[in-house]
């Protein structure tokens, strides 16, 4: 049988081709970075995926962790499937204690305002009171918000700052007093 002309002959080399980048894209698909620093920790090079995730207690599969049944029967045979099958043995408890635990701490707060529109809303606060209509006409409503943008605007420097704007009203109370 004949072979192909361009499969006998010698391989040229291509001066296109940035060697550095594919020796880098490869070992990135080599070995993925992973993020969670448990798992990371605990992860196994030598192992396939589904073998350190299962180690772990950890499923690759989420549909085949915890199948939808179609119907009622189905339901009754998983049971007594589940009960008699196999239990995989998980060799890594402590991974999935951390994440665990990491999960039931509570979230932190992430939000904040810029300088600027903390400053924006005490102005109109400080110059107009409660009078949105007459916040939207101020002269340094520069990007000419309605008086509900406004509004919106104030009620996340509340929510958002709640100790700022409380102390920020106080001073008001008190220049006001001394005014009188």
């Amino acid at each position: 049988m004949p072979k192909a002309k361009k499969k006998s002959r010698r391989p040229k080399y291509n001066y296109n081709v940035d060697r550095k980048k594919l020796h880098r894209a490869f070992r990135k698909r080599s070995a993925p970075r992973i993020k969670c620093a448990q798992i990371r920790r605990a992860w196994n090079n030598n192992k396939t995926v589904a073998q350190n995730l299962a180690e772990m207690g950890l499923a690759l599969d989420p549909n085949k962790a915890v199948p939808i049944p179609k119907t009622s029967q189905q339901v009754m045979k998983m049971e007594i499937d589940v009960e008699a099958g196999n239990r995989k043995i998980v060799r890594k408890p402590y991974v999935l204690n951390e994440l665990e635990y990491e999960a039931s701490l509570p979230e932190k707060k992430s939000e904040s305002l810029s300088r600027d529109h903390i400053d924006y809303v005490q102005h109109m606060i400080q110059s107009h009171g409660e009078n949105y209509k007459a916040m939207a006409r101020d002269e340094k409503n520069y990007y000419q918000d309605t008086p509900k943008q406004i509004k919106r605007k104030i009620n996340v420097y509340k929510r958002v700052c709640p100790e700022e704007y409380e102390a920020f009203v106080a001073s008001l109370q008190q220049g006001k007093m001394d005014l009188q």
